[in-house]
């Protein structure tokens, strides 16, 4: 399944990882401090809380606070640079690095033909170079 990073509906992830883990819903409610309506009004909601979030994420074991990252990766603006009398005490992250998914997703935009290198280059901010070196290694 290809993920589309824009539009994210966290409480359908944590279902379908739910679903795949085959964790019993007793064990769920225990863990999450909550009701089964409770659980099952989760998997309806398109966001949580953060708190709530990474006891899923413990849980489940799965890094739901990815699906994010990887959304600001793909459609954040490319950041403005920072004046160096403004330094953030915050730890930086590099907005470059690429996760499986995220080629993944870029090939199958690629392969059917819904968008050129060209507008991928320009939308994504990914360089042309790295996007021809996936097409290359991909297409084999």
């Amino acid at each position: 399944m290809t993920t589309n990073f824009k539009n994210i509906h966290i409480g359908k992830f944590i279902h379908l990882r739910v679903k795949e883990s085959n964790i019993d819903l007793t064990r769920i409610c225990n863990f999450m401090k909550c009701t089964e309506i409770e659980i099952n009004e989760m998997y309806i909601q398109e966001d949580l809380s953060t708190n709530i979030l990474l006891r899923w994420s413990k849980l489940l074991e799965y890094d739901f606070f990815r699906l994010y990252s990887q959304h600001l990766i793909l459609y954040a603006p490319p950041s403005a640079s920072i004046r160096e009398s403004a330094i953030s005490k915050l730890p930086h992250f590099r907005k470059n690095i690429y996760t499986r998914e995220i080629i993944d997703f870029i090939m199958e935009i690629i392969m059917k033909q819904e968008k050129t290198k060209r507008q991928i280059t320009d939308e994504y901010g990914i360089p042309y170079t790295t996007l021809c070196k996936w097409v290359t290694k991909h297409n084999k």
